[in-house]
């Protein structure tokens, strides 16, 4: 399986080929759709993407760890996390072996 990782660069590439706008224009309208996804996630908490799935900010409480190395615990502190949940039309696209079984 392949460990690649999509960046900025490579969605706005997608753009430009796809669509036909500049690839200026392409970069500008990815770094727009993350920055509203950014600050959608930030005020309201979640983010659904029709067909593709849904992330949620969710808050962790503070809790102990431990240092690996030498097994001292740490206070890890309270803070916010991103969670994605794929959608069942995501899951059948990764899976379709699992949906042809299914039906």
């Amino acid at each position: 399986m392949g460990e690649r990782t999509v960046t900025r660069a490579d969605l706005a590439e997608a753009v430009y080929h796809e669509v036909g706008l500049s690839r200026s224009e392409s970069a500008t309208l990815v770094d727009s759709i993350l920055d509203e996804v950014s600050r959608s996630l930030n005020d309201d908490g979640m983010v659904k993407v029709s067909s593709f799935g849904t992330f949620v900010v969710r808050t962790k409480g503070e809790r102990v760890g431990r240092n690996p190395k030498t097994g001292d615990e740490v206070p890890i502190l309270p803070r916010r996390v991103v969670v994605f949940r794929p959608s069942q039309v995501l899951k059948e696209r990764i899976n379709p072996h699992l949906a042809e079984t299914a039906s």
